[in-house]
């Protein structure tokens, strides 16, 4: 497809995306698809749309957007406790956020973000199997989820399997092609360099 062509459907995916509810929101009975079916319409579009992504520019926003979805928790404390851990993350209180989020996984066991979240604070203790347990948890909940795949990758490498990384990045990289760690592909020695083949990490 033509980069134009590309762009005017980036753009009404994006308006479609805009116009439709974050799951969760309140229907009126009878009035339309439920939350779920609108949620799952609208992560299609939006990975859709990312892999056609134009640019690096046009690639932030669906992952932003990605992002939104992603943490909308199932029920407000699961959201309050989830959010708590991230301050606490940030602030490297890593124990403390892991208590939260430990917490918040007996909540909401089927809750893909927890497990991305824990998982990056794992690696943050150097807890690298436990990091990888839950990052492997976080892509079997949402199996698209370039974050957890990218964080596969870290944990991977400071493992010294530098192989499945890299095979952990590819598939990363067919969802996202603008990822960031896209930086640390390897080409094949036979296979052509990627039409996005890194010059080095875009921030």
């Amino acid at each position: 497809m033509a980069r134009t062509g590309i762009l005017a459907s980036l753009l009404a995916l994006l308006l479609v995306a805009a116009l439709l509810p974050l799951p969760g929101a309140a229907q009126p009975a009878g009035s339309g698809p439920s939350a779920s079916t609108v949620d799952r319409t609208e992560r299609a579009r939006l990975f859709e749309a990312l892999r056609a992504a134009p640019n690096e520019r046009a690639a932030r926003v669906l992952e932003d957007a990605i992002w939104r979805l992603w943490m909308v928790a199932p029920d407000t404390e699961t959201g309050r406790l989830l959010k708590a851990a991230m301050s606490r993350r940030e602030s490297y209180d890593f124990a403390g956020a892991r208590e939260l989020l430990d917490k918040a996984a007996e909540r909401a066991p089927t809750y893909a973000e927890i497990f991305n979240q824990r998982g990056f604070v794992r690696f943050l203790q150097e807890d690298y199997d436990g990091a990888l347990e839950d990052v492997d948890r976080a892509i079997e909940l949402e199996p698209r989820h370039f974050a957890a795949m990218a964080g596969r990758v870290m944990i991977l490498m400071r493992q010294g399997r530098a192989e499945l990384a890299q095979k952990q990045l590819r598939e990363a990289v067919a969802i996202d092609p603008f990822l960031k760690e896209r930086a640390l592909l390897i080409p094949a020695p036979s296979a052509p360099a990627a039409p996005n083949a890194p010059r080095g990490l875009d921030l």
